[in-house]
């Protein structure tokens, strides 16, 4: 008889506060996933263009996340200046946060972008080495990557906490060997975005190919994390699909 996955690792006195844990993990990942827009995709049967759009930030987010880059790349390239490039792309930065003030819409996502922003042209100005303006993105991809590949080792998947709250299912979906295999995938295909995102990379970063490594932070950003969206929505509507009557 198959044993329940929440069985398998969670015995003894630090496995008794595992669930509880991961429970209130859990809810934060969620509350993370509703706030980034991905809550309404997940309650949607059917994926329609605007609600994928809205979990990608929306048209003024995606402008927000893309053209500071894009503008550095252009100006980089053509004109072959450093400072300008920099100076050009955090002032875009500033001005995308501002009109989000004034305009009284929410700002987080254009202030943890101009922080990004501001934290890697400063890295750069201090080296003076263009490289180093995407040090901080490379970090942070590192960082995604190792969580989610531990999630995945403990079998605590971190996509699986956070499905599993947006859905309404909690931590039960463990105990359900189809979506624990599911969340594990998951978990494995986020993983291998970041990882990819390094793998391609941090060769450019050590070779200071700077035109090389802003093109790739551009076709690895966005459109990668659109497909991801999307097969992760196939795949939990999949495995939480309402039985046939």
């Amino acid at each position: 008889m198959h044993r329940p996955v929440s069985e398998n690792k969670d015995t003894g006195p630090e496995g008794e506060q595992a669930p509880e844990v991961a429970a209130t993990f859990g809810n934060q990942l969620a509350d993370a996933a509703r706030k980034a827009g991905l809550g309404k995709l997940a309650d949607d049967e059917k994926l329609s263009p605007r609600d994928m759009l809205a979990a990608l930030g929306g048209i003024r987010g995606m402008a927000e996340t893309i053209i500071p880059g894009l503008v550095f790349l252009v100006i980089y390239t053509f004109a072959n200046d450093l400072v300008w490039a920099l100076g050009v792309s955090v002032a875009l930065a500033v001005v995308f946060t501002l009109l989000r003030i004034i305009g009284k819409t929410p700002v987080m996502q254009a202030v943890a972008g101009l922080i990004g922003v501001v934290v890697s042209a400063a890295l750069a100005l201090w080296t003076g080495r263009g490289e180093d303006n995407f040090v901080l993105g490379l970090i942070t991809n590192a960082i995604y990557a190792s969580a989610l590949l531990v999630s995945m080792l403990v079998r605590w998947p971190l996509i699986g906490l956070a499905v599993g709250y947006l859905m309404g299912d909690g931590l039960a979906w463990r105990n359900n060997k189809r979506r624990f295999q599911a969340m594990q995938l998951l978990t494995a295909c986020w993983f291998g975005l970041f990882a990819a995102r390094l793998l391609v990379q941090l060769p450019l970063y050590f070779a200071g190919n700077v035109e090389g490594l802003a093109i790739t932070k551009l076709l690895m950003g966005v459109p990668l994390y659109a497909i991801l969206l999307l097969v992760s929505w196939l795949i939990v509507k999949a495995v939480y699909a309402k039985p046939a009557r």
